[in-house]
């Protein structure tokens, strides 16, 4: 009771405190009651912080020639320095005091500084992230902030996290993973007056500890397994000396270069893009019957019991669509080596679906674009674009608890020497 009534008699400031001079306090008032923007070009708030700003500067500098006087230095004023400055306010006009000796170094608008540091690099950053091209971004600064930013000047900010990707690229990875997720993704990128298609090859992991993480984007000019060995070997080289499950698609080869890599590691063909393959050409009217029983075949409780579903299969769709059939018992030993485990691992290991879920974050913000202008600008962009949505894809992997109790179980020393 007594805490209300000491917040009620506490005194609340008056505008005419917070803001004392009148001229600017009734100009402020009239904007706001005739529903002028409060930001942006001639916003209501971008003159009081064009004064603030002019009159901090005005203080760094009797500040600076106060303590020019204790140290007996004849030094002055020597009339200022006008230039304009970009902020997320508005465009701001400012007035730099200069001083007769030229030692005064401001600190909130520093010399040759042309942004107020007011998170606007920032707010560019966010805007390419989301799919935004240069000139798309340039036009939503001036519509939302007043601001006339430069297509060089954008560039210049999205050029900045370059150094940032190449030291992301090439950092040092953890000794073992738990499963590694390799996928690829097809983007058109102009070269030599041409527009041809491009291969993103995403490598994508949960650690031993349950975290999930992208572990490179590397780009090439297609698509095949010579280019993914050449990828495995560069993780190899940043640190990474054990693997127990790689997941991939059907690409022709891949078993090959992930054995010569990572020998002891077990490859899962994924069941998802098998069961595509598989219904590609079957009839609309026949589709649900058989993934029907395909499901039969995955779903079984061991290698035994899902060969018998798939010898059931074959005896009812044989004489229609004949070369299912066959297609699986030819990668049968990779489609089927997720049975060796429990029902936990096997949900996390018998599809590519996780990658793909990072793909589908990548393409939600650049489904757009019809193409990109070199190689590094579709870097920048799709790097961004994770970082600024890895909660969507940076998470512990689900169930983890179970998993590892079970990866304990079946892998032993093999593993828990690498937890930490």
């Amino acid at each position: 009771m007594e805490k209300n009534e000491r917040k009620k008699r506490e005194k609340r400031k008056r505008l005419d405190e917070i803001i004392p001079d009148d001229s600017i306090r009734n100009e402020m008032l009239s904007r706001l009651y005739k529903g002028d923007p409060i930001l942006g070009e001639k916003g209501v708030f971008t003159n009081l912080l064009q004064s603030f700003v002019n009159a901090a500067l005005e203080g760094e500098m009797d500040n600076f020639l106060e303590e020019a006087k204790d140290d007996s230095t004849d030094n002055r004023r020597n009339g200022h320095t006008s230039k304009s400055l970009r902020s997320t306010a508005g465009p701001l006009s400012i007035q730099t005091p200069r001083d007769r000796a030229g030692d005064h170094e401001p600190i909130i608008v520093k010399k040759r500084e042309r942004e107020l540091s007011t998170g606007l690099d920032e707010i560019i950053l966010s805007l390419y992230a989301r799919g935004q091209s240069v000139e798309d971004v340039r036009f939503q600064l001036h519509q939302i902030y007043g601001l006339e930013v430069s297509t060089g000047a954008i560039s210049a900010v999205t050029d900045r996290v370059w150094s940032e990707i190449i030291e992301w690229q090439q950092r040092p990875l953890a000794t073992c993973y738990t499963i590694i997720y390799l996928d690829a993704i097809h983007y058109k990128v102009r070269e030599d007056g041409k527009v041809i298609s491009k291969a993103i090859y995403t490598v994508y992991s949960v650690t031993t500890d349950g975290q999930r993480d992208i572990l490179g984007l590397y780009l090439s000019q297609s698509e095949g397994a010579r280019q993914w060995g050449l990828i495995l070997e560069d993780i190899k080289r940043r640190g990474v000396e054990d693997v127990l499950f790689f997941s991939v698609d059907g690409l022709t080869g891949f078993k090959d270069v992930i054995e010569q890599s990572f020998p002891c590691s077990a490859l899962q063909r994924c069941i998802v893009h098998k069961i595509r393959n598989s219904t590609r050409y079957v009839s609309d009217k026949d589709i649900k019957a058989v993934c029907r029983d395909l499901r039969k075949i995955y779903t079984a409780s061991d290698r035994d019991q899902a060969l018998i579903a798939l010898e059931a299969f074959g005896e009812q769709w044989n004489a229609k669509y004949k070369e299912i059939k066959p297609s699986w018992e030819a990668d049968w030993d990779d489609l089927m080596a997720f049975m060796d485990y429990g029902e936990n691992i096997r949900r996390m290991i018998y599809t590519t679906n996780p990658v793909e879920a990072v793909h589908r974050v990548m393409r939600k913000v650049t489904k757009t674009k019809g193409a990109w202008s070199n190689d590094k600008g579709l870097l920048k962009q799709l790097y961004l674009t994770l970082k600024y949505n890895e909660k969507s894809w940076k998470r512990t992997a689900f169930n983890w608890k179970v998993i590892q109790r079970e990866l304990m179980e079946h892998y032993g020393e093999r593993y828990t020497r690498y937890l930490t």
